[in-house]
């Protein structure tokens, strides 16, 4: 079973909290008051990721990461090892739209992941106003898969993009995975 290592990161107030209790199914005593992330919480779950080609589970380990910047110092524990990386934003800040470029270039450009290891979640809150569709993406983020999630009107298309989005992951760590065997039996 693979263990995919996978960072939340983002603006603050995107809902990268919010998206990371619903997918991993952790109930917390949520009052509806925004709380920030303090460094970042590690949630562990199973889930299946989908067209990873064996139907096998994969362990989660979901690293929820604040989206403040006096954190930095931690940046590097976060990114080591990671798997994959979400980028969540909210589509209503305007700021954030500028603001994951910089996420973009100090936690994927900086690592060498591929694209299909990243992903970027346009997250729509209560009461959003923006339709789902294009957004005006740097051309460096336009390479990158963008989904949009509303947990208030479909919550299982988040769910189902989130497993989609694992399963390139698991893919790639196998390919990886592969290679290296081959280059050791070379």
């Amino acid at each position: 079973m693979f263990k995919a290592k996978i960072l939340f990161i983002g603006p603050n107030e995107s809902g990268k909290t919010v998206l990371a209790n619903f997918l991993s199914d952790t109930v917390e005593n949520v009052d509806g008051e925004y709380r920030p992330t303090r460094g970042v919480r590690i949630l562990e779950f199973e889930s299946q990721p989908g067209g990873s080609g064996d139907n096998a589970k994969c362990e989660v380990e979901l690293w929820d990461c604040s989206g403040d910047f006096k954190f930095e110092s931690c940046w590097p524990a976060m990114i080591k090892d990671c798997s994959g990386v979400v980028i969540i934003f909210n589509p209503d800040a305007p700021n954030h739209l500028k603001e994951i470029e910089t996420w973009y270039s100090m936690f994927i450009a900086s690592q060498g992941l591929q694209d299909k290891q990243c992903l970027l979640m346009a997250h729509h809150k209560p009461g959003s106003r923006v339709e789902d569709g294009r957004l005006p993406l740097a051309s460096h983020l336009s390479r990158l898969a963008l989904i949009h999630s509303n947990l208030e009107e479909e919550p299982e298309d988040a769910r189902q993009a989130f497993c989609r989005y694992l399963g390139n992951v698991v893919n790639t760590m196998s390919e990886s995975r592969e290679r290296e065997e081959m280059s050791i039996i070379m």
